[in-house]
């Protein structure tokens, strides 16, 4: 039928209704009388299928308990938004984020950079003040009635344009006074220029830093070494640690890629949590399939196996009082899948733009070099709506591998840059992405019920 998804991990049994979120943990009578439900099977029919494996008393209570929560609308239940989705589609679009690649460029040569050491295909620039605040006013002038807004410094390395970094956020400070705005600004780093004096600035003004760290030393240095091959490790290392200690464990988190160098990249993920961090995130590399560091799908059990270890793991510490976030393990299970989220993805091409130094505007940072999905510029605005109107289009039921997929509502189908790198469209999937997404939010399901025990 679709509507539900059936699993077992680590001693538990889990049943997830798709359309409403609700999560339900259950005995071996209940997962197998779900299991037959959703084959179609009739009361009489499950209670002939189980009857020698369960006391028959057992079974009538696993169907009148199942009755009571498809009436209650917590099984089985229809989706009631795929036909809200063309009226969705039409609604008026605000920019409400900016990712400002405030320097092609980089003092790093990481293995894996799609950035290609900043360049993204082009060449090196750091972004004037000028071309910032243009961006700044492109945003404020674009975001409607919106009153809360983000902007992002990336790169390449923003730390190499740091004295515009400061100015744009003065700037941006003084200008949301004027308009009744707000802004959220973000800062990615590699930590290598990280000072005192930034780390100050970015406690006052920043609202989330993102530090790159891949993990075990030997893993770091190997794939995010500097040019001449020294690796980065520990002089990055202990700036992290001060860094993260002076925004109290919060409002940051370290983020780190795995490859196929570092399938057990569980380990990376505790080594931070050991050193102290208390946010993190490990993701799996994203590479065309000649790259030697790519993942590929006779890696999928390892990796899995791994995501497997690592939630049983954070289980034990939490317990113990030292637990930690990992990010691909923190979704909301309160209220079941977010409805505006389900409808929208993340917003790229339409809510969430990329700057790039001079100026243009593309989809997100990942798009940017791809001449043919450039969009305009922060001077003259969207000059072409139809790529705009390209991605308002691009959801879970627009999209094929989407439709039956029991994780689409909480990854709203993925990353649009994921799918036209390796299909040529947005309106595909990538589909090793699409296997760890099922596994990560299986774990993370599996996760909370453990800890709801408590």
């Amino acid at each position: 039928m679709g509507l539900i998804h059936q699993y077992r991990n680590n001693g538990y049994n889990i049943v997830l209704d798709i359309n409403s979120g609700c999560i339900h943990v259950v005995d071996e009578v209940v997962y197998e009388t779900v299991a037959l439900l959703d084959q179609g099977k009739d009361k009489e029919e499950i209670l002939e299928s189980l009857r020698g494996k369960f006391p028959e008393g057992d079974i009538q209570t696993a169907l009148e308990e199942c009755e009571e929560l498809i009436e209650g609308g917590m099984l089985f239940t229809e989706d009631i938004y795929k036909e809200a989705i063309q009226n969705f589609t039409r609604h008026e679009t605000v920019v409400k984020a900016l990712c400002l690649h405030i320097a092609h460029d980089c003092n790093l040569a990481c293995r894996y950079c799609f950035a290609e050491e900043g360049e993204y295909h082009g060449h090196r620039e750091l972004m004037s003040y000028e071309v910032g605040k243009q961006a700044l006013d492109f945003l404020i002038a674009n975001s409607g009635s919106r009153r809360n807004l983000e902007v992002d410094f990336f790169g390449g390395e923003p730390l190499m344009n740091w004295k515009v970094v400061k100015e744009l956020v003065r700037y941006g400070r003084e200008q949301e006074k004027l308009h009744d705005k707000n802004f959220r600004f973000t800062l990615t780093t590699n930590g290598v220029a990280l000072n005192d004096e930034i780390m100050e600035f970015c406690n006052r003004e920043m609202g989330n830093v993102v530090l790159s760290v891949d993990g075990r030393k030997e893993v770091h240095d190997f794939m995010r070494p500097f040019p001449k091959g020294a690796g980065s490790y520990d002089l990055i290392l202990p700036k992290f640690q001060k860094f993260a200690e002076s925004r109290n464990q919060d409002k940051y988190y370290v983020r780190g890629t795995f490859t196929r160098h570092n399938l057990d990249f569980s380990k990376d993920v505790l080594h931070l949590a050991d050193l102290g961090f208390k946010q993190i995130s490990v993701e799996p590399v994203v590479a065309p399939d000649e790259a030697e560091y790519s993942l590929r799908e006779e890696d999928l059990p390892i990796i899995f196996e791994e995501y497997d270890k690592l939630a049983r793991e954070m289980i034990v510490r939490e317990k113990e009082g030292r637990g930690f976030n990992f990010f691909h393990f923190m979704i909301d299970l309160t209220g079941g899948p977010c409805v505006y989220k389900r409808l929208s993805g993340c917003g790229s091409g339409t809510e969430y733009l990329a700057v790039t130094p001079w100026g243009d505007l593309y989809p997100c940072h990942q798009f940017v070099g791809e001449e043919k999905f450039k969009m305009g510029d922060v001077f003259h605005g969207i000059q072409a709506p139809e790529i705009r109107e390209e991605f308002s289009h691009c959801n879970v039921y627009t999209k094929e591998k989407c439709k039956e997929c029991f994780a689409r509502f909480y990854c709203s189908g993925g990353c649009a840059a994921n799918s036209y790198n390796f299909h040529g469209t947005i309106q595909d999937a990538y589909d090793i992405g699409c296997e760890l997404q099922r596994k990560r939010i299986e774990c993370a399901i599996m996760l909370k019920a453990a800890l709801a025990e408590e």
